[in-house]
């Protein structure tokens, strides 16, 4: 599902391996429908792309090795065997290589934050990144959880909603959007971040580039393989399609306005 990291100044020291999220979700200009049984939604002859919040996880993680301050670039990626599209587009993107965590196709929406998040923890000990960049959320889900549950599994500090990500002195500098505005942190490593809309511009991946990551290593596992229990602690009891908005009403002048405002109670 998830695993990734705007501008960079000069680094101290530079890290060894970062570790980027990559998810496989119905693209963002596709017309959302309901199945017909209310318990998820329409995903079969429906375009797929990756995540647009993991787009910016893997282009940041790709601008820091070009500033020599990561050696490689690991993205994961949990799903079903379609997911692998995803991960090659991050290769192509300039990731080094990538991990397939391969659940039987259907499944994929049952996968939820804590399962992935528990996955993704047993990889950084697989790996050893120091650095983990996912993106902010899945516009599928919207769950916003990934991030903040994989660090609290390994006990890293974290930078959620990263829209500046700068080095200095072996620590990471991040500037958050929070609701009152931005907020300044600074964060040992290794750490877990998330990346916001606004970190970066993802860059387009060229042919060359698509050609070349077809070269490229993806390695194949499974849930089990890392002894991880996926089922859903959160069972979906229906899914609906929000309310119709109702069209508005124009009055002649504001003494209208009021009247129409009482009679529906507002005032």
């Amino acid at each position: 599902k998830q695993w990734y990291q705007r501008s960079v100044r000069k680094a101290v020291v530079s890290t060894q391996s970062t570790g980027v999220g990559c998810k496989r979700v119905i693209d963002y200009a596709v017309k959302i429908r309901v199945r017909p049984d209310a318990l998820g939604v329409v995903t079969d002859g429906v375009k797929h792309s990756m995540n647009p919040f993991d787009e910016n996880a893997i282009e940041e993680a790709v601008r820091m090795k070009q500033k020599k301050l990561v050696k490689e670039i690991v993205v994961a990626s949990c799903g079903p065997t379609q997911s692998q599209e995803t991960i090659r587009t991050a290769l192509a993107m300039g990731a080094d290589r990538g991990i397939h965590v391969e659940v039987p196709k259907g499944t994929e929406e049952s996968l939820q934050p804590l399962a992935v998040a528990k996955i993704f923890a047993k990889l950084v000990e697989k790996e050893k990144p120091d650095v983990v960049i996912l993106g902010k959320q899945a516009i599928d889900d919207d769950s916003n959880q990934t991030t903040q549950l994989l660090a609290g599994i390994l006990n890293w500090p974290q930078g959620t909603m990263a829209s500046v990500v700068e080095h200095s002195d072996g620590k990471l500098k991040i500037t958050r959007e929070v609701d009152g505005g931005l907020e300044d942190i600074s964060v040992n490593l290794p750490a877990v971040i998330s990346a916001d809309l606004r970190l970066n511009e993802p860059r387009y991946a060229t042919l060359p580039n698509i050609m070349k990551a077809k070269k490229k290593k993806i390695e194949k596992m499974s849930p089990e393989d890392l002894g991880v229990d996926v089922s859903p602690r959160i069972k979906v009891l229906k899914v609906v399609d929000p309310p119709v908005r109702e069209a508005g009403d124009k009055v002649p002048d504001v003494a209208t306005l009021m009247s129409k405002l009482k009679e529906k109670g507002h005032i």
